[in-house]
């Protein structure tokens, strides 16, 4: 291992000891006013008005009565316009934001920030994140971020760098990853770590589906425009599926393992999303993980139109398996039980949990090294299937990868090639990066 990488393992070491606090502390003895100067109102600034980042704004907003949205931002006028109609038809009393807290282009999570809002919401595509996160983070806001949180290595030790800072200065965290908060996972998860399964041996985990929207290119917008206005199919943007939606699961079976993953070996491809609308992302994955103390899980998603659909996670003990799905929890064996509710909209309860923890009335919330580590457990396993290699933690932690071009203008750029097993390299900066020559 070569000096620089030695650097970056001694650095993860830092960030690692800094980040160590469990997902959940104590909640110090503070209020909302003596963080935020004043006695009730969250005010939220939403960088990113697309579906997912109208959504959690119209969730804060149904998690409090004393929330405010208070600043807007999105690269396009378009979106944010029409995110904002819809957010006050929905509920106009709280939605202030007027002319001179709306802001586009690339520089507009700057500019949200710089706001007197207490809190952001980062939705837009996750390639992004890194940066927006450090900036939150170092103009002292409180987070919550949609996942995945990154697309590359390079953006992964951002998170974790700024989610150390986040700790240091108890600003309260929460990522998108709702299973975390859903009473059903939840009990099921407690049920799981206190032994009722036994030694946990082996895991399953699926995102099967058909497909999803895409945006069709026009002519009259560059390939950056374009390539952003359709982002879920290209990875510099979205990850891949695998990253962008699989992590869900991946990050379910991290949570049952307590652990991420050594490493990963498997396969995916480009079978029938293969026209220019669908990027250069691939349309299925099967991948095996290794887990510490000899452990496995079995990972499988794909997004093909016409087949059928699973979205779960099986966990096998050597006493019973549990089997857990968004409002299902089963677990069979000799302490056999079944979740029978009631439980809240997950969507809904992060938020609650997140102003929670803000305002000083519940645990402390920083869940930025636990979700850098779930994305990256996504990222390794795109990057075995891409490459056909065999990646571990350490590999994908201290890549050189950088996916994310430097971005001030719409551009020419054109689409990455389609990766070939046996070909792409994970250390792929230079021939991959959008932009770059």
């Amino acid at each position: 291992m070569n000096d620089r990488n030695l650097a970056r393992r001694d650095f993860v070491r830092a960030v690692g000891l800094a980040a160590t606090v469990p997902t959940i502390v104590s909640a110090a003895p503070t209020i909302l006013g003596s963080r935020l100067g004043r006695e009730d109102v969250i005010n939220v600034g939403l960088i990113g008005c697309g579906g997912r980042g109208s959504g959690a704004a119209v969730n804060a907003l149904e998690a409090g009565p004393d929330v405010r949205i208070h600043a807007m931002g999105d690269l396009f006028p378009d979106r944010l316009q029409s995110s904002l109609g819809n957010l006050r038809n929905r509920d106009d009393a709280r939605v202030d934001v007027p002319e001179s807290r709306q802001f586009t282009g690339f520089d507009a999570f700057k500019k949200v920030i710089g706001t007197d809002c207490d809190v952001v919401i980062l939705a837009t595509p996750p390639g992004f994140r890194p940066q927006h996160f450090a900036a939150a983070v170092d103009a002292g806001k409180h987070v919550f971020m949609e996942k995945p949180v990154a697309v590359d290595a390079t953006g992964i030790r951002t998170v974790m760098e700024a989610a150390a800072a986040a700790n240091d200065r108890k600003l309260s965290v929460v990522a998108g990853t709702q299973r975390r908060h859903e009473q059903c996972y939840l009990e099921a998860m407690e049920r799981l770590h206190r032994g009722d399964l036994g030694r946990l041996l082996a895991a399953r985990c699926y995102w099967n589906m058909g497909s999803l929207w895409n945006v069709a290119p026009e002519p009259d917008r560059s390939e950056v425009e374009n390539q952003i206005r359709n982002w879920l199919y290209y990875t510099w943007l979205s990850g891949d599926h695998i990253v962008e939606q699989h992590v869900h699961n991946l990050d379910a079976i991290n949570w049952a393992f307590q652990s991420p993953p050594t490493e990963v070996f498997g396969v995916g491809g480009r079978q029938s999303r293969t026209s220019d609308e669908y990027g250069h992302i691939f349309d299925h994955f099967g991948l095996e993980y290794r887990y510490p103390d000899d452990r496995f899980a079995m990972s499988m998603c794909r997004q093909q139109a016409g087949t059928d659909g699973r979205v779960e996670e099986v966990i096998t003990g050597a006493d019973g398996t549990a089997t857990l799905t968004s409002g299902r929890a089963v677990l069979t064996g000799p302490n056999a039980w079944r979740f029978k509710g009631p439980q809240r909209s997950p969507y809904v309860q992060e938020h609650m949990d997140l102003q929670a923890s803000i305002r000083g009335t519940g645990d402390y919330l920083n869940e930025g090294q636990r979700i850098a580590e779930s994305t990256l457990t996504a990222i390794m396993g795109r990057e075995a299937a891409y490459t056909g290699k065999v990646i571990t933690f350490e590999d994908a932690l201290n890549s050189d990868q950088d996916l994310m071009p430097n971005l001030t203008d719409f551009t020419d750029m054109p689409t990455p090639p389609v990766p070939i097993p046996g070909q792409t390299r994970m250390n792929r900066s230079d021939d991959v990066r959008p932009g770059d020559a």
